[in-house]
């Protein structure tokens, strides 16, 4: 409270209850256990996206009116926003992909997501800032300089991320110094990257970058993933198990 995070502290906590909340029930639902069961209006299946967005708004919005006015409503609707922002991101891979894909592997994306909003907030909840914009003393020279510092910051997290190190490139923004390996080193095979510079048909030089990296990939970084699949799968249930209501999201 003394830090004024505590409307980001409860943004965080609501995020998280949130989301273990919601991938309980649809793994309950999935598993047909109990009175657990969609929210249908007739035919109609409603996502709990829909709910998601709503409660955003409402948060969003409430959060706006009373920001200024009490720090305690303020944490209130951080909290409402924060269980929306939950409810969206768990279906985070419907709105990429503009279909139902929640237990199909691209189902993944969702779990991704939200752990990617959780890492954020809670850098942010321990007083990280992105990019070092509090570094200013206030002079000319001192906003110049960083000013630079984010630009160059910047431009390393662009490369970072388009080399397909999302949480290097992510972290990094927080943490700079980590931009440095994750800009210079190879990109990952499959990263946009890869694509523009190490794509068949480029001079010999460059298919056998293409080569380490993919070398490099199946020694370092399958394990990695095979790592936090696990994890994912225990948080939130298989998204490649085979299905009999396929053509339902559960």
């Amino acid at each position: 409270m003394e830090t004024g995070r505590l409307p980001l502290f409860c943004f965080f906590v609501a995020l998280i209850v949130a989301f273990v909340f919601t991938r309980i029930n649809v793994r309950l639902i999935r598993a047909k256990i109990g009175w657990f069961r969609d929210v249908n209006v007739g035919e109609m299946h409603i996502h709990h996206v829909v709910f998601g967005v709503v409660l955003t708004l409402l948060g969003g919005v409430s959060g706006l009116l009373v920001s200024g006015v009490s720090e305690g409503w303020y944490a209130v609707t951080a909290a409402i926003f924060g269980v929306g922002a939950a409810l969206v991101l768990d279906e985070f891979a419907l709105i990429l992909h503009l279909r139902d894909v929640y237990w199909e592997e691209e189902g993944r994306a969702s779990v991704d997501a939200v752990f990617i909003a959780v890492a954020i907030t809670g850098l942010l909840l321990l007083g990280l800032r992105p990019l070092g914009w509090e570094n200013s003393d206030g002079t000319p020279r001192g906003t110049w300089i960083t000013g630079g510092l984010i630009v160059t910051n910047l431009g390393l997290a662009v490369v970072t991320l388009l080399k397909g190190k999302i949480w290097t490139g992510l972290v990094g923004l927080f943490v700079p110094v980590l931009l440095v390996p994750g800009a210079v080193r190879l990109a990952r095979p499959g990263s946009p990257w890869a694509h523009w510079f190490f794509a068949p048909g480029a001079r010999h030089p460059r298919l056998r970058k293409m080569a380490r990296a993919e070398r490099r990939e199946e020694r370092w970084r399958r394990p990695v993933i095979r790592g936090k699949i696990a994890f994912q799968e225990f948080v939130s249930g298989r998204h490649d198990l085979p299905s009999t209501r396929r053509r339902s999201r559960r």
